[in-house]
């Protein structure tokens, strides 16, 4: 059986990047299946491609034309933390890619479409959820805005938000736990271990108002107006997102696009660091140095978080992952949430806007550096010499499809991966794979702070902290409590603190845990039992028997 392949939209819309466009309903069908696989994640990839090894009747849902996630979306590379820890699948990817660095994101996309064409997936693009109905803690069927009901014996939820088990009414948390909540060194504002010497202006006093030093003419754009929190406060901030481009130095490269509604305005407060100074040395490359902390990271792919100023958008994602912000901060964890705070379209809507904010925010960064008359000629001429490679991207404008959620929604289940499992001070005896990244966050907030006795910006919630070693990831944290959810699997969006998620959110993990994933799908399904009663023995067996590492 080969890959079957539907879109729900007929017209290609070249030039014209989106993350969401209603989907015209169709006739209402019914699909019936073994497995659901939601989410056109590398997860989604390696849960459907096993679970169809493994016999079962497969449905791999994208919400979007593409599968792969950020892997086809713009990384060049595969942050693998320790290489001895990838097994399985996702090692398997990689023999086939024939590397995990310096990849094209179509060769990513291209291989993860044979493989599942090899195993005869079933592959729905452009699929939207709409509802999800349960009864007695388990989902009977999800409708998506096409029309199509789907029947399944399990569900794999492999969203970067955890749509599919949020509209389950499964418990999630969003954005970062006070330190109280698991002792951890890294949860909250203000982190012990944090960027604090680097990505910090060079240390330099760099004013947030708009006439320097008076508060009274108001604040410089893509600063927070509410001063920050203390130290180990929580709030429901995550951490920052943006598009990996794929650029070329190559003539031709296609010149950085003006976008509409372009506000130099916005990158005021850059204006100001890149001038304060004439004698810092700007680099483009990518430097932890804070005295060449420079104003963006520009190379051929993996455009990233380095410097004060980076294409990462700070600030500007907080209701993505589920449509809502509560500003403010908080000494004690609040209740788990549940359910959708509002409906699935309003919250794509919400997220189309933030998308679409998001690329103006980026290629008018680009443009600004390029072209404006703030920024010193030299680096002008040295970000003239990149463009957008006209290989990558052809259907969007050569601008990447998928924007690099971070961090979205993050499962409450029976076990919550914490830091105390990334430094091997706690260890899972239910390991379905090993995660081995840095704990890594992006900057959540820019915020003004007091410093040397003069009003100042600066940088907040960037960490980097290495782990102990490979460590395992608990089976329990990417299946819901009993009570919410017995046929469900959440090999993304898993149940872990906001510090042990950013070392889990790697997608060589996620391909990891997603064929865990689908092993346990299937073996609910043989064995007739809840997710929850799976034999771990048996499934630890069978996840070493497909080469997992444990």
């Amino acid at each position: 059986m080969g890959l079957i392949i539907c879109s729900a939209c007929t017209v290609t819309h070249a030039d014209d990047p989106h993350y969401y466009r209603r989907a015209t309903p169709g006739k209402p069908a019914l699909i019936e299946c073994d497995v659901l696989v939601y989410g056109g994640t590398p997860a989604g990839v390696t849960s459907s491609i096993q679970a169809a090894r493994m016999g079962k009747k497969v449905v791999f849902m994208s919400f979007n034309r593409h599968v792969g996630g950020m892997t086809s979306g713009g990384l060049t590379a595969s942050d693998l933390g320790k290489a001895d820890s990838i097994g399985g699948l996702a090692l398997e990817c990689y023999r086939r890619l024939g590397k995990n660095s310096d990849f094209r994101p179509s060769e990513a996309e291209t291989l993860y479409l044979k493989m599942l064409n090899e195993e005869g997936v079933r592959v729905l693009f452009e699929r939207c959820l709409e509802s999800v109905t349960t009864q007695a803690a388990q989902i009977v069927s999800v409708t998506m805005e096409t029309g199509e009901t789907v029947k399944a014996k399990v569900f794999v939820d492999a969203t970067y938000e955890g749509d599919l088990f949020a509209a389950a009414n499964v418990s999630y948390y969003v954005g970062r736990e006070p330190s109280s909540s698991h002792g951890e060194t890294l949860a909250g504002q203000w982190q012990k271990i944090s960027w604090k010497n680097t990505y910090q202006f060079c240390r330099l006093p760099i004013s947030p108002y708009v006439e320097q030093g008076n508060p009274e003419s108001g604040m410089l754009p893509e600063i927070a107006l509410e001063p920050p929190g203390k130290p180990g406060q929580g709030d429901y901030k995550v951490q920052a997102y943006n598009f990996r481009t794929y650029l070329t130095s190559k003539t031709d490269g296609i010149p950085f696009p003006k976008p509409q509604g372009y506000d130099p305005g916005r990158y005021a407060l850059l204006a100001r660091f890149i001038n304060y100074d004439a004698d810092i040395e700007w680099k483009l490359t990518y430097t932890t140095a804070p005295m060449t902390d420079g104003p963006v990271q520009l190379r051929k792919g993996d455009s990233n978080n380095a410097g004060s100023f980076s294409t990462d958008y700070v600030g500007g994602n907080y209701r993505w992952p589920d449509g809502t912000y509560e500003p403010g901060s908080f000494s004690e964890l609040p209740p788990p949430r549940r359910g959708m705070p509002v409906s699935l379209r309003e919250l794509y809507e919400v997220r189309e806007q933030i998308f679409q904010d998001h690329i103006r925010y980026q290629q008018g960064l680009y443009y600004f550096l390029g072209n404006d008359p703030q920024v010193p000629e030299s680096l002008q001429d040295r970000v003239n010499q990149f463009g957008l490679d006209p290989r990558e991207f052809r259907e969007s404008g050569h601008w990447p499809h998928q924007l690099y959620v971070r961090e979205g929604r993050r499962m409450v289940s029976d076990y919550i991966m914490t830091e105390t499992n990334c430094e091997w001070k706690r260890t899972a005896e239910d390991s379905i794979g090993l995660a081995s990244y840095p704990m890594d966050s992006h900057f959540c907030q820019r915020v003004v702070v007091e410093e040397n006795g003069k009003t100042t910006v600066r940088n907040e919630g960037g960490f980097g902290h290495e782990c102990a070693g490979p460590y395992p990831v608990s089976y329990r944290s990417i299946i819901p409590k009993r009570d919410e959810c017995t046929n469900l699997l959440v090999p993304v969006c898993l149940s872990a603190s906001h510090a042990a998620y950013g070392s889990i959110r790697m997608e060589p993990v996620f391909m990891i845990l997603g064929q865990s994933a689908g092993t346990a799908a299937c073996m609910a399904i043989d064995d007739n039992v809840s997710v929850q009663d799976v034999d771990y023995g048996k499934l630890k067996k069978q996840l070493i028997a497909g080469e997992q590492r444990l």
